[in-house]
């Protein structure tokens, strides 16, 4: 995967960022960058294009459900970091992101736009979803945002609900949808409804090292503690730099060895180096089967190879 630029991401900005005042900002959390949150981020970069502004998202850390109902409530689609990759390739020129903390989640609307939005960022503009909601229990509202952008002299864009995809569906594009698509390993479904392939960011770690004695040398990630996809086995396709490589991982708690925490375990085909330290991407293709406990180790490994050439199977299938 590409690195971000360290400028990309800004942290709780006291005063308009350099570069980006008078900027265009999409607001919003954008929990796994939709279908529908991309129609709202088109919608900002074509407005910050015709009014020869700067593009930005605005969005919130933790997300509103964590600080409300306790950490790692909500399975989040898109941490932080893989919030900010995503962002980065549909052509934004940063991510604002505010502490959501009792200060913030207790401003009325209205001081929200007054003290956020006019004083501390000073926008030229924002584009926001038909159903967003903000300031002290969630009395803002996109109406609430045009009229103030009357009296404040911003520009205003509500984007409604996408009628119909590309592919002809109807259905809404929904993080919630995607969360339980994920939760049953049904990652068709989710591609479908985020647009993209679910995708997560992580630090190779080292592991017990049973892959490379079983002939399977795998890469170790240990993802956001909020995940909650479905334990199995997935035919994947990691970034790693700028290449792209097949592959197959376990995601779960290895119930043939330990039971042990959650662990994403990839085997990349075709591949030879040393990983550890290095961020890597894995995008999730096709589901194989359900994690297993095997009676013996040789049982365990006849399936695994069962199971790469299935994976090499459904990637050969996806590239015709």
């Amino acid at each position: 995967m590409s690195e971000l630029s360290r400028e990309f991401v800004i942290v709780d900005p006291p005063s308009p960022p350099h570069g980006l005042e008078g900027a265009i900002v999409a607001i919003g959390n954008f929990d796994g960058v939709h279908r529908g949150h991309v129609a709202v981020l088109k919608r900002a970069l074509a407005l910050a294009q015709r009014l020869d502004r700067r593009c930005a998202v605005l969005t919130f850390e933790p997300h509103p459900s964590d600080f409300f109902f306790g950490t790692n409530t909500i399975f989040r689609l898109t941490p932080s970091e893989t919030k900010a990759v995503a962002l980065a390739r549909l052509g934004l020129d940063a991510m604002i992101v505010l502490t959501f903390d009792a200060k913030l989640a207790a401003l009325p609307p209205e001081d929200f736009v007054r003290e956020i939005l006019v004083r501390r960022l000073a926008i030229g503009g924002v584009v926001a979803g038909y159903d967003f909601h903000f300031g002290r229990g969630r009395k803002g509202t996109p109406a609430t945002l045009v009229e103030a952008g009357r009296r404040y002299g911003f520009a205003v864009e509500i984007v409604e609900q996408i009628a119909a995809d590309t592919e002809g569906s109807i259905e809404p594009a929904s993080s919630t949808a995607t969360r339980s698509a994920l939760e049953s390993g049904d990652v068709e479904r989710a591609r479908h409804l985020l647009g993209h392939p679910y995708f997560v960011i992580g630090e190779v770690i080292h592991g017990e090292k049973r892959g490379g004695k079983l002939g399977f040398p795998t890469a170790n990630l240990r993802l956001h503690p909020s995940v909650r996809l479905r334990h199995g086995i997935y035919a994947v396709e990691i970034g790693i730099d700028d290449q792209r490589y097949g592959g197959v991982a376990s995601f779960g708690t290895r119930p043939t060895f330990d039971d042990g925490a959650p662990l994403l375990e990839i085997f990349i085909f075709d591949f030879s180096g040393d990983l550890y330290g290095k961020k890597i991407e894995v995008a999730f293709l096709g589901f194989i089967r359900d994690e297993l406990k095997f009676a013996s180790v040789e049982d365990l490994v006849a399936q695994m190879r069962r199971d790469e050439e299935e994976a090499r199977n459904m990637l050969c299938d996806r590239r015709r």
